[in-house]
């Protein structure tokens, strides 16, 4: 599968046909691995934190959530094919993930909601096998007695997918510190998602996901929470967006560019106007 760079980041160019493919081959593969659903959000937090650009760097797969970043990579001429958001990712993949079998854990956000998400999701998709839940006490990634008992939980509930919704970095940051320890063939940080299932916290209209214009929605959900995020650290992303157009421009540019033209050195004596006469023994003529 092809990938696209963009910001630094290697992106795999996957529609959820395309993620359901590589799930099903990582999964049968066996080996703890990890995927990153990149937004506008992870862009800016990498600027400046060290470990999460590592984390990337690392990163078994990594997919476009967010319209922002589907739009760069048309400007820069090498477009993703779409969004795919972790949000939407058990409501598009839900009756594959039935027909398939595989075994899901949630783990993040408040007391009940991975429970009441769970809940919702066997309404829609009722051979869904979902083998456990659990929302962590605040902090939870400092505490080693709680990261020993969320290891062990996860271990006993063999998983093939963990989906972890406690947030960017947190989530990817826990995930890449404990995932080969728990051994889950897939990891994904998801945000939200057991949020928006739950009822929670209302998804954005489709036409507003479509359109880009999510993070708008949630800035007037979340104002309190939000609008340091939105309205002023990602609004920053548009230079990064600005800098890509102009590389791609620059590349274009280099690749039409005519070569350099060289002048023809003489490469024997005739190329040189005639012939030379040296003389006897070598010697030049006086």
């Amino acid at each position: 599968m092809n990938k696209v760079e963009l910001f630094g980041i290697q992106f795999n160019n996957f529609d959820f046909r395309d993620l359901a493919d590589y799930l099903e081959n990582t999964v049968a593969a066996g080996e703890p691995t990890y995927l990153l659903t990149c937004n506008v959000d992870h862009v800016m937090c990498m600027q400046k934190d060290a470990l999460f650009r590592r984390i990337y760097r690392d990163a078994h797969a990594v997919v476009a959530d967010g319209m922002p970043i589907v739009w760069t990579s048309r400007l820069a001429g090498k477009s993703l094919k779409q969004r795919v958001a972790g949000s939407d990712l058990l409501t598009e993949l839900g009756l594959w993930l039935e027909a398939k079998r595989y075994r899901l854990f949630f783990l993040g956000a408040a007391e009940g909601v991975a429970e009441e998400a769970r809940r919702r999701l066997l309404e829609r998709f009722p051979a869904l096998s979902i083998v456990g839940c659990y929302s962590p006490p605040y902090g939870f990634e400092t505490m080693e007695d709680e990261n020993r008992k969320i290891v062990a939980m996860i271990r006993e509930a063999k998983p093939d997918i963990l989906l972890v919704g406690v947030g960017a970095p947190k989530q990817e940051k826990w995930i890449y510190r404990h995932y080969r320890e728990y051994g889950v063939p897939v990891s994904i940080g998801v945000g939200a998602t057991f949020d928006f299932l739950a009822g929670k916290v209302k998804r954005a209209p489709v036409w507003m996901q479509r359109a880009g214009l999510e993070w708008s929605w949630r800035l007037m959900c979340e104002p309190g929470r939000l609008w340091r995020r939105y309205l002023v650290q990602d609004v920053k992303f548009i230079r990064l967006m600005l800098a890509e157009w102009r590389k791609a421009r620059e590349a274009q540019r280099s690749a039409v560019r005519p070569g350099p033209r060289f002048a023809r050195f003489p490469n024997n004596d005739t190329d040189r106007g005639g012939t030379i006469n040296h003389g006897e023994q070598g010697r030049m003529p006086d």
